[in-house]
């Protein structure tokens, strides 16, 4: 399950590593509801991606349509949680990490609990250092995450790693379950 702040990328990355054909624009609240869409890894190889509406500060407390949106997360194995390294209007990439996690604990400890890698999205608008100085900033500042990832939805950089990491992630968890069933 993709989630994050409006304007993250989301829509752009379900659009870049499936078939889906969500609503892209540069305004919030493009995505009005979740959009699924099937990533191919290969041969028999595949995961369905949900693109769910960004999420505000107060969604679990029933600021918009927050609550609607956090049980469609709870669905799912894996969260990637999208964010804009390069956001508008000088908004601290760490504060904004911090809204979205806020959201999930107190919409459900369980949630919050779910596997969550970081995707740091839009390396494209900026240069190698800058880009590499924003990652570092985060990591040191972000210790609630299984896994970085720095990508960019537009260019498709980064982006394969990506699922093929989420396809093997999902296979594992799979493996794990049958294991579990069976002992």
């Amino acid at each position: 399950g993709l989630l994050g702040l409006p304007n993250a990328g989301k829509s752009t990355f379900l659009s870049r590593v499936s078939k889906a054909t969500p609503k892209i624009a540069d305004y919030p609240f493009t995505t009005l509801h979740p959009e699924l869409g099937v990533v191919s890894c290969g041969l028999d190889r595949s995961f369905v991606l949900a693109d769910l509406p960004g999420l505000i500060a107060g969604a679990s407390s029933g600021t918009g349509l927050g609550i609607q949106f956090l049980r469609h997360l709870k669905r799912n194995r894996l969260l990637l949680h999208m964010v804009d390294i390069f956001p508008m209007e000088a908004q601290d990439m760490v504060e904004n990490i911090r809204i979205i996690e806020k959201e999930l604990k107190q919409f459900s400890n369980e949630l919050y609990k779910t596997p969550r890698w970081l995707v740091l999205n839009k390396i494209d608008a900026g240069s190698k250092l800058e880009v590499q100085e924003k990652v570092t900033y985060i990591r040191e500042r972000i210790k609630t995450v299984d896994r970085f990832f720095a990508i960019s939805a537009v260019s498709g950089e980064g982006c394969d790693r990506l699922i093929q990491s989420v396809m093997a992630f999902l296979e594992s968890s799979c493996r794990q379950d049958d294991e579990l069933k069976h002992a």
